[in-house]
């Protein structure tokens, strides 16, 4: 039921909070950085929660009360869309699947965080799975290399790989100890980028394996995600500073704080419209910042849905995971939102990514499934 919790170790830090965040959402569906609604409040009884030290119980917890709140925003209606979710169970039971992202090879490939492996799947449903060569590895995200390999974070060995299309993998040191490497993307200057949430920094490997890292200006800033951002530069969330940094590949950092209250930014792509698009678990808001610093956030349907993967889909919209919800969620970029469930209950949708044949792939880490969308 609450797998991704037990999977992370120490990024149950972060999710702990973002859950005990959990909040009331203002009448309405859109705020723009000048006319942001404060959120609402905690209610009363995440403080009973708080007793709960074991994340998985602290989570039980919240949702025997959430059962009992309504589900809906007042003033929101929830729109369904009707296209295809198919599912597919990885080979490896438990694997948690987590990061997701379209491969060179025409392929998808995902992390297997639970099973300490990459894993691999055709747009045909072949799969293939692939070890790291540290046990117990805990690989978090996933991201196409300009090498024309793939790069992903390991989470619980401190290391960056590097697999090959043909399941080569080498593993390369993160200098910080302790650093938590965990959101990955390519640069516009050939390098992979990477965050460290617990060691407040922003790495940079170049495809020979030499790793730099950058300090975050903000302490305990928990930067968790980053993607490449239209004006060269790479765009990450701070998950606990409540803000979106952007780093030059230069290595120069600039933090702009997200304006609505008790804002938990999670994951963050690059949008069709030049925009950078974020989801934000604190506020269970869909968001967007431009690259001149305007914010616009868009309130999600349902209270408690905790928004994790976002990506830019083939049809020119966003698409985005409702992890707590169960639901694939799509907003256009004038902020129209639509929702569909997914068809297993408890699946914990994460990342998402769009396949080369047009369909949103997602990684669901609760039954150890990948889902395919079709539009």
């Amino acid at each position: 039921m609450c797998h991704r919790f037990s999977l992370l170790r120490r990024l149950s830090l972060g999710l702990a909070v973002l859950v005990l965040m959990t909040l009331v959402g203002a009448p309405g569906t859109a705020a723009s950085a000048a006319t942001a609604n404060h959120p609402g409040s905690a209610r009363p009884w995440t403080k009973s929660c708080q007793r709960h030290q074991d994340p998985q119980r602290l989570v039980r917890c919240l949702r025997k009360h959430i059962r009992h709140e309504p589900t809906s925003r007042s003033g929101t209606s929830k729109r369904r869309q009707s296209p295809t979710i198919s599912e597919l169970a990885t080979p490896t039971d438990a694997a948690g699947p987590w990061g997701m992202t379209s491969g060179p090879d025409s392929a998808l490939w995902f992390t297997e965080n639970s099973a300490s492996a990459v894993g691999r799947v055709t747009t045909a449903g072949a799969f293939t799975e692939y070890p790291t060569p540290t046990t117990g590895s805990g690989p978090g995200e996933i991201a196409a290399g300009p090498d024309g390999a793939l790069w992903f974070t390991e989470s619980n060995s401190n290391n960056i790989g590097r697999i090959s299309t043909s399941g080569s993998i080498t593993e390369y040191a993160v200098p910080t100890s302790g650093a938590f490497p965990w959101g990955i993307a390519a640069g516009s200057d050939g390098a992979l980028w990477f965050t460290e949430p617990d060691g407040n920094n922003i790495g940079r490997i170049s495809t020979s394996g030499s790793i730099t890292e950058y300090a975050v200006p903000t302490s305990d800033a928990y930067p968790l995600n980053i993607t490449a951002g239209p004006d060269g530069a790479l765009w990450f969330t701070e998950l606990l500073s409540g803000s979106i940094g952007r780093i030059t590949t230069s290595g120069s950092v600039t933090e702009t704080a997200v304006p609505s209250p008790s804002s938990l930014p999670i994951g963050i792509t690059a949008g069709p419209d030049g925009a950078l698009w974020y989801t934000d678990g604190g506020t269970s808001q869909i968001g967007t910042l431009t690259t001149a610093g305007v914010f616009t956030a868009y309130a999600l349907p349902d209270v408690f849905p905790l928004p994790w993967g976002i990506t830019t889909g083939p049809d020119g919209a966003l698409w985005y995971t409702a992890s707590y919800d169960n639901n694939i969620g799509r907003i256009t970029t004038s902020g129209t939102i639509s929702e569909v469930p997914v068809p297993t209950s408890n699946a914990d949708p994460l990342d998402i990514s769009t396949g080369s044949d047009g369909k949103l792939w997602f990684a669901e880490n609760g039954p150890s499934q990948i889902g395919t969308l079709t539009p």
